[in-house]
């Protein structure tokens, strides 16, 4: 998730616009604050070291990279449940493909995506690449699996290792963010060139963007590009988080009554409504072929 210092940022560069004559004050104020709350935020990622540390509260167990943002959330007595809505967004990936044998996920936070894989997909080979040790360092906190012969962990950059695999994942899922948002590595046209690359055929990526980046139509170009215009944009309930499905090959948009199908056998053995899901994805499809007559 993208840092609320960043979100800061935006604001005193919207209080730097003019204003009219009798809004002259307001502005400056607003300027002021800004600025204020900027310097604040700096003094306290500085002191943090930008090292993720937890924080508890109401029984929610947080990981956080500044002493203002949240990176993951976990339910202390329900560790598997998918707490923040853009990770149960993220699953809609599963109504083009509801059975994927090759997960790989770029980004470990909390673990939530990728525990809920481990315990909903049980025919799924999970491989997670994470870059912080220290985020690493955590998964016992937050009930990550330890690795076994289907699940594992692994310490290094996700851009290189992208780069190095071919055709190796059914499913490639991107969440990797840092003290500073989202990564030049993690959103450039080399590297969704190489997330197409990395997927089996008909593969799918499914990417964690934030509505509010200034790039955010430069970074859906990007992906568009690599995939050949297949992809689809669904929001989560917090409209603010963007989940961006691409398919590698075949037919695309995909056949409504394929995806209808799918949710009816998710819902079978999924904790997700994925009814609902199913009736979000089918409306951005249908404004993607709008788009396109």
């Amino acid at each position: 998730m993208p840092s609320v210092r960043y979100a800061a940022s935006l604001c005193l560069h919207a209080a730097s616009f003019n204003l009219p004559v009798g809004m002259k004050f307001k502005n400056k104020y607003a300027k002021n604050i800004a600025q204020t709350v900027c310097r604040q935020f700096d003094r306290l990622c500085a002191a943090q070291a930008a090292k993720p540390y937890l924080t508890e509260r109401d029984g929610v167990l947080a990981l956080n990279f500044d002493a203002m943002s949240v990176q993951s959330e976990m339910y202390v007595d329900r560790p598997d449940e998918l707490v923040i809505s853009y990770t149960r967004a993220m699953m809609s990936f599963l109504l083009l493909n509801p059975a994927p044998e090759r997960i790989a996920m770029i980004g470990l936070g909390g673990g939530s995506i990728a525990k809920y894989c481990y315990r909903n997909l049980p025919a799924a080979e999970i491989k997670v690449i994470e870059i912080s040790p220290d985020v690493i360092a955590l998964r016992n906190e937050f009930a990550i699996p330890a690795d076994d012969a289907r699940f594992s962990v692994l310490a290094g950059d996700g851009a290189h290792w992208v780069a190095a695999a071919q055709g190796v994942a059914d499913v490639l899922i991107v969440d990797g963010f840092d003290t500073d948002g989202l990564p030049a590595a993690l959103s450039s046209q080399r590297f969704y060139d190489d997330c197409f690359a990395a997927l089996a055929d008909s593969g799918i990526l499914a990417v964690n963007l934030w509505g509010g980046y200034p790039h955010y139509e430069d970074y859906l170009a990007r992906i568009s590009n690599s995939f050949a215009g297949r992809i689809v944009v669904v929001d989560s309930d917090d409209e603010f988080n963007k989940i961006v499905l691409a398919v590698k090959n075949g037919a695309f948009p995909p056949d409504v009554s394929f995806i209808r199908q799918h949710a009816n056998v998710l819902d079978l053995s999924h904790p997700l409504n994925f009814q609902s899901k199913s009736n979000r994805l089918i409306g951005a499809l249908k404004a993607v072929n709008a788009g396109m007559d």
